[in-house]
């Protein structure tokens, strides 16, 4: 059974890095499929807690409890990326250019090389 979960999740694994590689080039049409997904779960939600019967109020408490056990509540309504480019004063990633993400990534790069270097000088002494 967990080899087949095992195989199962490295399939869909792979295919997500793929989709999402290509469509990161595609911010428009990824957006546009995004929000039909993320919909999408919410209307099946939706649907499910009323076959069930659930008040508003319950369907609310047991959300905001869900998304703060698994620290979601804040990413999810916020998200880490705008706080952290706000405390920074930087752009949030959506604004950047592939060219600025390009030259961070080269950056950062650059900056693991050097520590890299960095440990060897240590290491040697």
């Amino acid at each position: 059974m967990f080899n087949i979960y095992k195989r199962v999740y490295s399939f869909f694994d792979k295919l997500e890095d793929k989709v999402r590689g290509k469509l990161t080039h595609y911010p428009l049409v990824y957006a546009f499929l995004g929000s039909i997904g993320i919909v999408s779960i919410w209307r099946g939600i939706w649907v499910i807690s009323d076959n069930w019967q659930m008040s508003g109020e319950l369907s609310l408490a047991i959300g905001v409890i869900l998304t703060m056990l698994t620290g979601l509540f804040v990413s999810f309504f916020i998200g880490e990326n705008i706080i952290i480019s706000g405390l920074n004063n930087e752009k949030k990633i959506e604004e950047k250019t592939e060219r600025e993400i390009h030259k961070e990534r080269n950056l950062l790069a650059e900056i693991r090389k050097d520590i890299k270097e960095i440990r060897k000088i240590l290491d040697s002494k």
